[in-house]
C-alpha cells in the first residue's frame, strides 16, 4: 500500500536527576556534597533512508519516544545520557508541526539527517551548589521533561517531471512506455489510484524520473476525491506535461480539462501554477474529430506554451517529446521547493525563563517552566534550601510581580502548585 500521509507523536526523553549526595569515607569526618548530574535525554532525529518508499511503517506505530537521561549518584558519577531516537523515512518526506502546520524538515536528499526535538537536559548534582557560605546543599536540580508533538508527515516524490491530465487521457500508457515502469493500465477511470515513478533513460547515460499523477479533478484542491494526496507529488517537480485527449472518445472538451486542471493548481498552488508546462495532444491514432486537436493547438499558442502531439499506444511523437523534455530539463534549475529557513528545532532551554504570575480572589499564582525547574530542586524543609529559594524568585523578578499585584504578609501564593504563606 502507498501511504503518503500520516501524523505521529514523537517525544525526546526526559532529562535525569541531579543527586544530593555527600562523600562518606572512613577517617573523613565531614566529606562535602559530591552528588552527581543526570543524563540529558535523548533527541529525535528523522533520517532519510534509501530503502523506505512509503510511510506505510507509521500506519499501525504512531507514538515514538527517546530514551530518558539517567539520574546521577553519589562520588560525582553522572548519570548515562538517554539514548537519541532516530527515525526512518523515505526521501521526500516533509516533516511539520501538527499544530502551526510548519515545516520543520524536508528531508530531500540522501543521507540527510535533521534533529526535531532535543531532549531534556539533566538536573544538576548538589556539588554544584555549595558556596562558601552553604556548604552542605541537601537539595539538587530535577532533569527537564522532553518535549512532547505531533507531527505531520508528508511525502512527496521527488521527481523531474509530472504528468497532469484528467483519468483515463494516457498517462500511464505513456509512462510504460517510456520507462520501466509498470502501472496498471485499463480502459476505465481512475484505473491509477497511487503515483508511479520511471526513469526515462537518455544517449549517452543522462536521465531524468517521471511522476504519472493520478487523475486530479475538478474540485482537487478542496480535497474531492484523493486531490490533496495527489497534488502534493507535483510540487517538487520542474516540469509539468499537461496530457489532453483528443480523440473525442470520452466525450469530454480538452480545452475545459486544462483550464480545470489549472485552476486547481492555482488554488492548491500559487507557485505550482507557475510551474512550466508542455501541452500535449493524446490518442491521436484514434481522432473522431480533426476539430479538437486544431483547438488544442491554438490554446498552446494562445497561452504561449510549447505543444506536442503523439500516441502512446503507436508512439508516433513520443520519442520527439522525450528529446525535448529532456533538453528543457537542462535550463531548469533543481530549486528547493520549499522555504525551511526558519525551521524550528524544538529545545527546552527556549521555555525554561517562562513563568507567569496572577492574581485569583485571595491567592497569587506563579507558573510556568522556570518555577517548575526551580522547585524541582527545592528542599522545603531545608533551609539552606529554602534561602536559595527565596534568592532564586528575588533574582527572577517574581518577587517584585507579586508585590506589583499586592501581595501581603500571610497571603497564599501557590508555586508550581505548592501553596506557601508570603512573608516580607
Amino acid at each position: 500500500m502507498f501511504t503518503d500521509y500520516t501524523k505521529i507523536i514523537i517525544k525526546s526523553g526526559d532529562g535525569g536527576n541531579g543527586a544530593a549526595t555527600f562523600r562518606r569515607e572512613k577517617y573523613v569526618a565531614a566529606g562535602g556534597p559530591d552528588g552527581g548530574d543526570g543524563g540529558n535525554g535523548g533527541n529525535v532525529y528523522f533520517r532519510v533512508d534509501k530503502d523506505k518508499n512509503t510511510l506505510i511503517d507509521f500506519r499501525y506505530n504512531r507514538r515514538f519516544k527517546a530514551k530518558n537521561g539517567e539520574n546521577g549518584s553519589g562520588n560525582h558519577c553522572n548519570g548515562k545520557y538517554g539514548e537519541d531516537l532516530i527515525i526512518k523515512v523515505p526521501i521526500g518526506t516533509v516533516v511539520k508541526d501538527a499544530e502551526t502546520g510548519k515545516v520543520l524538515a524536508d528531508l530531500s536528499t540522501p543521507e540527510q539527517k535533521e534533529l526535531i526535538l532535543q531532549g531534556g537536559r539533566g538536573g544538576r548534582g548538589n556539588s554544584h551548589f555549595a558556596t562558601s557560605t552553604r556548604q552542605a546543599p541537601r537539595f539538587s536540580e530535577d532533569g527537564d521533561k522532553g518535549e512532547e508533538k505531533e507531527i505531520i508527515l508528508e511525502l512527496k516524490l521527488l521527481a523531474d517531471v509530472g504528468l497532469l491530465g484528467f483519468p483515463n487521457v494516457g498517462k500511464s500508457t505513456f509512462l510504460s512506455k517510456v520507462t520501466e515502469a509498470r502501472p496498471k493500465i485499463a480502459n476505465y477511470h481512475f484505473t491509477t489510484l497511487e503515483p508511479n515513478l520511471g526513469v526515462v533513460k537518455m544517449k549517452g547515460g543522462d536521465g531524468f524520473v517521471i511522476a504519472d499523477i493520478p487523475g486530479i479533478i475538478e474540485g482537487a484542491s478542496d480535497g474531492v476525491g484523493l486531490g490533496i494526496q495527489f497534488l502534493r507529488h507535483v510540487e517538487r517537480t520542474r516540469l509539468l506535461l499537461h496530457f489532453l485527449d483528443v480523440s473525442g472518445q470520452e466525450g469530454r472538451n480538452p480545452i475545459d480539462d486544462y483550464h480545470i486542471i489549472n485552476a486547481e493548481l492555482q488554488k492548491y498552488s500559487e507557485k505550482l501554477s507557475e510551474r512550466k508546462q508542455i501541452i500535449v495532444a493524446t490518442k491521436i491514432d484514434v481522432i473522431q474529430d480533426e476539430k479538437l486537436l486544431k483547438e488544442v493547438e491554438d490554446l498552446a499558442k494562445s497561452e504561449g506554451l510549447e505543444f506536442y502531439k503523439i500516441s502512446a499506444v503507436t508512439g508516433e511523437g513520443v520519442q520527439e517529446l522525450i528529446d525535448h523534455v529532456g533538453e528543457v530539463l537542462k535550463t531548469l534549475p533543481k530549486e528547493d521547493l520549499i522555504d525551511i529557513e526558519d525551521r524550528i528545532v524544538y529545545r527546552l532551554e527556549d521555555k525554561n525563563n517562562e513563568w507567569t504570575a496572577r492574581k485569583e480572589g485571595n491567592q497569587f499564582i506563579v507558573e510556568g517552566r522556570a518555577v517548575d525547574r526551580l522547585m524541582g530542586r527545592i528542599n522545603i524543609e531545608d533551609n539552606e534550601s529554602m534561602y536559595y529559594f527565596h534568592k532564586c524568585l528575588k533574582n527572577m523578578g517574581i518577587d517584585d510581580k507579586l508585590k506589583e499585584l499586592g501581595v501581603c504578609d500571610g497571603d497564599t501564593v501557590i508555586i508550581a502548585g505548592w501553596e506557601l504563606e508570603w512573608e516580607e
